[in-house]
Formats: C-alpha cells, structure tokens, sequence
C-alpha cells in the first residue's frame, strides 16, 4: 500500500503552494488505494506561530482533503508532531556518529561566521572548513563531558555508495552536492533536528512510500539520498513539484499577496474551484520516456480549465503528466472554473438552498434595511442571476434592485432614462401596470413573458425602447436578469409599486 505524507511548518496560515502539495498527495493517495499522514514539523520554536496547525487543519477540512492519520485522528505512525519525537532524532544522529558518517562539530556561532567569510574571500564554494572533523575521539569525549555546546554535522568525506538520484517528475538528476553547505548540520545544538534528519527519520519510521513535496527541495535530494545510504535504510520514491509563481512571474509566498488558502474561503470561493485550479496549474504534456503514447483522440492530460470535482481528479491524476516548468496561477482561471462549479450546483435545490444560507449575513449586512434577506428569498435572487455568478459573495452587487429600491440617481440609470423620451417611458409604464394585473405571484416566467409580449404590442413601441423603460424602472441597471425573471422575483404588487413610483418621479419632472 502507498503511503504519502503532507508535512507543513506551522509557520504560518497554509498557503496556495502548500494545500497543492496536500492536494497531489491526496490524489496520489487516493489514485492508488493508499493513505496519507498529516506530520506537523515544528522543530524550529523560534518561526512556530500559535494557531498556525488550527489553521492549516481548518483549511484542508474546508477543501475536503481529509488526511487519514495525523493530529486528531490517531494511527500506528503516531504522535505526528516531531516536537514529540525528538529522542528518535537523537537516537538516527547518534548511529551516524558510532558510522562515521558525522561527527560534532564545537564551533561557536561567531567562530562559523568569521570561517564562511574567511572561505568566500578566497573564492572558496566551502561553507565550513572542518575544523572539528580532525578532532580525536578523546577530545571529542572531554569536550561533551564538559558540557560545551555541539552540532552535529554529516561529514560529506565519507559519501556512501547508492543509486543515481531520479525523481518522478524530474526524471534522471546530474550530481548536485556542489550545490549543498560544507557538512550540513543535521542536529543543532538544543538537540532540534534540521529538517534534513528530521524528514528521512519520519519518513523511514513512517513507512512513507512516496514523497510530493516542493521543488525548492530538489538541491536537498542528494544529501537525504545520502542519508538514507549511509543508515542502509531504503529510501521513499521522490517527486518534487514546480513552483508555483504570481501572475508578476515571482514566487509565491506567503508574506507576499493573498494565497492563503483560508482568504479564499472567507472571499467566497468554492473549494471546489479552488481545489479544480490548483491542480491543473502544471498539469501538462506526458513526458515519460517508459509510458506508452496514448491513443489519437485520447488526451494524455486535462486542460488547464477543465471543470473536475475532486473524484475526477483523482481518476485522472497522473504524475508524469505534470510539466517541469514553474507555473503561474491565472487568476481569470479561478475565476471560470469558479463560474462552472457554482452553475453545476445551480442544477440542485439542495445546494441553492446552502448558498443562499452562506451569504444571508453578507445580504444583511449590504442592505440592512431590507425585509428581503431570507434564505428563501436569496435562493429566488440566485436561481436568476444563476450564469452571471463569478463568486457567490457577488450577488448583492450584481442585484441590488433585488433587496432594495432602484437607484434612478446613478449615472448608470440616467444614461439609461436619456435613451427613451419621457412619452415612451410613460406609455411603456403606464401600459405595463395595466397588464401586470394579469400577473399572479405563482405565475411561471413564460406566463410572465407572455404578458410583457402583450403589453409591449399594445403600445406599438420598439420592443428595444419599451424594455429599456421597463428595465430602467424595475432595475435601474442596464444588465441583469430577463424582466420576466425581474418580475417573477419582485412578485407583482413590488412590480406595480415601483412602475407607479417611477412613473410618478418622471410625470413630476415635466
């Protein structure tokens, strides 16, 4: 069974780049029948933000990635805070010591300091230069029984033999150790762990099969691919993720922008759309050499708009479909896909029902006047606007005239009122109110439609001039809904109310 691992800092709140992370692993997970753990990494007391794991618990329940085993829902792997496992650390680092494949290393901070600057001005790559490597065991012994402050470092001298790096995205990798720190710390001196010893430790004890995680990682690989060699332990299959970028081409992170994920929630996303967005960022052209072509007409990968639910995606989800190349997250995309998944759950009472009760207080709150902000009401205003809806939390400015009187003192109404000479207006109200008697509130928009037919025939108007009157009055906005559907909302005792106060406001202005 495969076993994936999400593994935040709780840094922070949980941001676009990091719920993707959760999002290929719960896909990967679920794609192969297996599970996946929620590990918290919170080793570094000095960047822990209280709050921050509610946070990121909160977040993924919204989106509905449901982890299996973690903080909250207990399992064999537990406890899933490396705060709490700090003896296992100890216990990897001291096997390492006995192996020589790391030694301690008692240099003060200022010492390290002086050492990197010393090496830089020479042009040297080395970020250390092992003093304490050529230290005797004897030395070694009376300097920890003195109680003098360590690290312990991996002694890069002693590279164990092991496999070529590959990776699952990336495929192949060339040799990037020149790329790593002189000896990289592995255990800092209060006994924390680096991330590096921390996440192969959990990660073998764990039993984690595959690892997803962020391509900033990918200079690392080698030094954990080194570890697992020199502890004889078998190391997970890799697959590092291309960034994710800003629309402005620079990184995503989260002191920059709004990403994180719970400001889309409360902005009135779906998770759906959000969940739909993310993954197709990168989700491009098959380039696995090994994997058959697919058939003509058969695409090897969605578009990057297509419209998929959860299940969808992971039905689809293959890792060797995803691009090398960092990708921009489009934010006209969140947008269309938003649009679709919200006109998917149009089709369900049910789920009109829910959103109406979702921006009920943001009604109120816009129009606190108004006798009109009732969930039933709402699912009426909603049901019209239906194919205009971007984001839910749009309706109270896509229609106000819904919840409140028309604003005839817009410049959008003026412009409006210009077009049509104030003869036609009136005919086209006054005959309007006549026929409106024929309206019932129970009657269906073609009934509705039938009527304003009539009406608008009777007056032998343009049906251009006489619907821009009738708009003008019922709405004060240019665009909206079918006046059929303005008027089946309103009901016919709001319809006449407002044709007669418009028409009382013109006559007064003549």
């Amino acid at each position: 069974m495969v076993l994936l691992r999400f593994a935040p800092s709780p840094t922070g709140a949980l941001h676009l780049g990091g719920l993707r992370t959760a999002l290929y692993n719960y896909l990967y997970a679920k794609k192969y029948g297996g599970k996946w753990i929620l590990r918290i990494e919170d080793t570094d007391s000095s960047r822990y933000v209280p709050g921050a794991v509610d946070g990121i618990r909160a977040a993924l329940g919204w989106t509905g990635l449901e982890y299996d085993y973690g903080p909250g829902r207990d399992g064999p792997h537990s406890p899933y805070y490396q705060s709490e496992r700090l003896d296992l650390y100890r216990t990897y680092a001291h096997k390492l010591l006995e192996l020589g494949h790391a030694y301690r290393c008692f240099c003060s901070p200022d010492k390290l300091a002086s050492t990197r600057e010393r090496l830089a001005r020479t042009g040297s790559n080395a970020t250390y230069d092992k003093t304490c490597l050529h230290l005797t065991e004897e030395e070694v012994v009376r300097r920890v029984r003195a109680g003098e402050r360590s690290i312990v470092r991996f002694n890069d001298d002693r590279l164990p033999q092991r496999d070529t790096a590959t990776d699952l995205v990336f495929g192949i990798l060339r040799d990037a150790h020149a790329s790593l720190p002189t000896d990289p710390v592995l255990l800092k001196s209060d006994l924390f762990p680096t991330y590096h010893l921390a996440s192969i430790v959990d990660d073998h004890e764990m039993g984690i099969t595959h690892v997803l995680r962020g391509e900033e990682w990918l200079p690392s690989l080698p030094l954990h691919l080194d570890l697992y060699a020199s502890l004889s332990l078998k190391p997970p299959q890799f697959a590092h993720l291309p960034i994710l970028l800003n629309p402005d081409g620079t990184k995503m992170s989260k002191r920059k922008g709004n990403v994180s994920v719970l400001d889309f929630m409360h902005r009135g996303w779906e998770p759906e759309a959000l969940l739909n967005w993310l993954a197709l960022a990168g989700w491009g052209t098959q380039h696995d050499p090994d994997k058959k072509p697919s058939p003509p007409g058969d695409s090897q990968a969605p578009d990057s708009t297509a419209v998929m639910t959860l299940p969808e995606l992971v039905h689809q989800f293959d890792l060797s479909a995803l691009t090398h190349r960092r990708n921009i997250l489009d934010p006209a995309k969140l947008g269309y896909l938003n649009k679709h998944h919200l006109m998917r759950s149009w089709k369900n009472d049910e789920e009109t029902a829910r959103h109406a009760h979702r921006i009920r207080e943001l009604v109120k709150l816009d129009f606190p006047t108004s006798q009109y902000a009732t969930p039933d009401y709402i699912a009426k205003v909603i049901r019209v606007l239906q194919g205009r809806i971007t984001n839910v939390f749009d309706v109270p400015s896509l229609a106000p005239f819904f919840f409140v009187d028309p604003n005839y003192a817009s410049p959008e109404a003026e412009s409006m009122f210009r077009s049509v000479s104030s003869d036609e207006y009136l005919l086209a109200l006054e005959t309007t109110i006549d026929f409106a008697e024929q309206i019932l509130a129970e009657d269906d928009i073609s009934h509705i439609a039938t009527v304003i037919h009539d009406a608008c025939k009777a007056t032998s108007l343009k049906q251009k001039t006489f619907m821009v009157a009738l708009r003008h009055a019922l709405s004060a906005m240019k665009t909206g809904p079918s006046i059929p559907e303005i008027i089946g909302v309103l009901g016919p005792e709001r319809t006449i109310a407002r044709l007669k106060n418009a028409t009382s406001t013109v006559t007064s202005k003549i």
